[in-house]
This record gives structure tokens, C-alpha cells and sequence, in this order.
């Protein structure tokens, strides 16, 4: 690792951040569509529900955090995709800086705009009457899952903001992250599934992280499913890092 890695990547940040607070409407239009799918489902749907708990937005909150982050990580794969139509990083790569910073700087951008959505929706979902009793370390814990689902699904976001070739096709990449939500224990329990969509919302990554996150902020025993969602975390994460330093440095040889 360069000796100028985490400077340069702090002046970096710094650009990338600059362009968020210029462009606010990006944060919000991130917590719009999941706030907007809060209130339909449990303004709407949720007296048709029966999730056995006594408030269906606390069942429904980890699932729309989730698509608050598969909603947010397409603007990190826009962002690249417009630096590389620019020319923004061969010009990078004519001065002395650390190669790695530049990608890493989109990262830690996706991590803080995506913090300030899930804020907002959590916000949110506390006036529609969310509530919990869990403790520090419970919500600690919650928060840490969060943070590696987003840095995950952010390395995956590298990849196509690295190859795509428009516009569209750099943040089209995020509506299946979107959807898989609702094949999971998201918004319905998984026992009122038909068998095969059952088996697969069992046993796809969404699931293990839903049940962990509403295990912790309800104080209740969270079992195996923290250790499946860390371990499709981090799986997630490793892969995708591979992949996007890969593609990487095959854009800018």
C-alpha cells in the first residue's frame, strides 16, 4: 500500500463529498422510494398481514433498510461510470497518487450518503410507530450489519460503474438487489410461501440478514442467522473486492 494511500484518499473523499452536498436531491430521492414502500405496506397491506408481531412496521423495517441500500448503491456505480466518461481517472492516473485511493474514495462517499438515508428512513419509521427497547450493544451490532451489507453491495456497484457502457446500464444493475427483498422473509414469513419460493427466500443472503437485524433491535434470541448473515456479508465483500480491483486495473493498463 502506497505511503500516500490515506492521504490521497481523504482529499479524494473530499471531492466526492463536495459533490453530494451539491447534489442533495440524490440522498433523497434514495430514501424516497423506500419510505414511499414503508408507508404503502403498512398503511395499505399491512391490516392483511399476519406476521405474528405486534407492529408490522418493526417487522417490515429491516427489509426496507436493505433497499435503502441496494437503492443508494446506484448512484456509486453512476458516479464512476460518469468519472470514466470524463476522463476523470486517466487524469488521476497522471499524477502521484495512489491508484487504490480513487476507487476507495468512491466507497467511503457511498458509505456516509447511504448512513444519511438509513437515518432518514429509521426517521421515519419512528413516527409511523416503531419502537424499540434493545440495548447499545444490540443496536451496535445492527448498525455494524448494515455497514458491511452496504460496503459489500458498494465493492459490487465498482464493477458496473467501472464496464458499463451508458448511462442506464451503470445503475440498472441495483433493481434485482431491490427485488430480492421481497423474496425473503422481508415483508411476509416464509412459512406462508409455496414450497419453491420458499426453499429459495430461505436460503438467499436477505433473509439470514432480515431475521438477524429484527432479532437484535426486538431483544430476541438471534441463533444462527447473525453468523449466515455475517458470513454472506463478508462472502459477498471478498468476491466483489476481487472482482471490481480486477476490473480496475484492466481499465486504467
Amino acid at each position: 500500500m502506497s505511503a500516500h494511500f490515506f492521504g490521497d484518499t481523504t482529499v479524494l473523499l473530499g471531492r466526492s463529498l463536495r459533490h453530494i452536498t451539491r447534489s442533495l436531491d440524490t440522498i433523497i430521492t434514495t430514501a424516497l422510494m423506500p419510505i414511499a414502500m414503508m408507508l404503502m405496506f403498512v398503511y395499505v397491506f399491512g391490516g392483511a398481514i399476519n406476521t405474528g408481531s405486534a407492529s408490522y412496521v418493526n417487522y417490515l423495517l429491516p427489509g426496507i433498510l436493505l433497499i435503502t441500500v441496494a437503492s443508494g448503491i446506484s448512484y456509486t456505480a453512476f458516479r464512476l461510470f460518469m468519472d470514466m466518461q470524463r476522463g476523470i481517472f486517466e487524469r488521476f492516473q497522471s499524477m502521484p497518487i495512489a491508484r487504490s485511493s480513487v476507487l476507495w474514495a468512491h466507497v467511503l462517499t457511498s458509505l456516509v450518503a447511504n448512513l444519511i438515508s438509513l437515518v432518514i428512513v429509521v426517521g421515519v419509521a419512528l413516527l409511523m410507530g416503531f419502537r424499540s427497547s434493545a440495548g447499545i450493544l444490540d443496536w451496535l451490532a445492527v448498525a455494524g450489519i448494515l455497514l458491511l451489507f452496504t460496503l459489500a453491495l458498494t465493492w459490487l456497484a465498482v464493477i458496473p460503474g467501472l464496464t458499463a457502457k451508458s448511462v442506464d446500464g451503470a445503475s440498472a444493475f441495483s433493481y434485482p438487489l431491490i427485488f430480492l427483498p421481497f423474496l425473503s422473509s422481508a415483508f411476509v414469513p416464509t412459512t406462508t410461501m409455496p414450497g419453491p419460493v420458499r426453499a429459495f427466500a430461505e436460503h438467499q443472503p436477505v433473509t439470514s440478514i432480515v431475521n438477524a437485524l429484527r432479532a437484535l433491535y426486538s431483544e430476541q434470541p438471534v441463533g444462527s442467522d447473525l453468523w449466515v448473515a455475517l458470513g454472506w456479508c463478508v462472502g459477498i465483500l471478498l468476491v466483489a473486492y476481487f472482482f471490481a480491483n480486477l476490473t480496475y486495473r484492466r481499465k486504467i493498463s
